[in-house]
């Protein structure tokens, strides 16, 4: 009998971004328009596109072997699962999203106690009740069907929504109270799955291969030649990274060196390193960084 993984991904706003990881960490995805189950390259993986709010209940229940969802919706549905790896990106970015208490800028409500018998619309129902609630505060959480941060003030006196950057709040004229929740995205299995051998080992090696894509999405790989006379002042530059790789060239007196830097750091000492002998100077992009 074929062994099969049984793997959730997230339908909706998560979609995009995982399919690029999963691409990146070396696997051939491909989606139907209005297929829900995407074609793996890998014989071994059965994909099912899943809303990310109840891919946590699937995977508790036993549909799913594992899934990827937000750590959000894994308390929301209250879900027994485990939790294999933190995997940190959004929609829009490498970071975790905030769940934030947010009204009018011109509203009264200044602080958390204000929220006092007041109407709150979310999508997170159940986690924004528990966490009033938690707080002594009693108010009434209305469930939101979208467009939430058109609410306030008249459907509405606050909102609990989800934001990355905090622009979108800003932009319908809403500051936020508190935040009540950081969330990131999780690799989550199914604790019956998990004990099975073959299926915990997939799930290890898919989560390997993930998070090595993560680890090269804000890095990049340099390599360079280097007179003997200069290399003190190379390595000089490049002692707060790791240590490169260096190789004595068939030239003498020349040495390759290779590194691996964060991307943003590039900019600013391709340059020093010209300025102080470094010649032949490659920047290539990373798929995966494994420890």
């Amino acid at each position: 009998m074929k062994k099969v993984l049984k793997l959730g991904l997230p339908k909706g706003s998560l979609q995009e971004s995982t399919l690029k990881l999963f691409k990146k960490a070396g696997y051939n995805v491909t989606v139907g328009s209005r297929s829900y189950y995407p074609d793996f390259d890998d014989i071994e993986i059965q994909a099912m596109l899943i809303r990310a709010q109840e891919m946590a209940k699937y995977v508790d229940d036993g549909v799913l072997d594992a899934g990827l969802t937000g750590k959000d919706w894994i308390l929301e549905q209250g879900a027994d699962v485990r939790e294999v790896a933190e995997l940190n990106y959004a929609k829009g970015g490498l970071r975790p999203v905030k769940w934030v208490i947010a009204v009018p800028n011109d509203s009264r409500i200044k602080t958390i106690k204000d929220l006092k018998g007041k109407r709150i619309a979310t999508e997170l129902v159940g986690y924004t009740r528990k966490y009033l609630k938690s707080r002594g505060i009693k108010s009434e959480v209305d469930f939101s069907w979208g467009a939430t941060e058109v609410k306030p003030p008249y459907l509405a006196d606050a909102i609990v929504e989800l934001t990355e950057t905090g622009s979108s709040l800003k932009a319908n004229n809403l500051r936020i109270v508190e935040t009540i929740l950081e969330s990131s995205t999780r690799f989550i299995a199914n604790k019956k799955s998990w004990k099975d051998k073959w299926k915990k080992q997939k799930m290890e090696n898919i989560v390997l291969l993930l998070r090595g894509a993560l680890a090269a999405e804000e890095k990049v790989g340099l390599k360079m030649n280097v007179p003997e006379k200069s290399l003190r002042r190379v390595m000089t530059l490049l002692s707060s990274l790791h240590s490169p790789t260096i190789s004595q060239l068939s030239d003498t007196g020349w040495f390759a060196l290779e590194v691996v830097i964060d991307e943003k750091t590039v900019r600013d000492i391709i340059p020093k390193l010209k300025s102080v002998g470094a010649e032949g100077i490659i920047e290539y992009p990373l798929n995966k960084v494994i420890p």
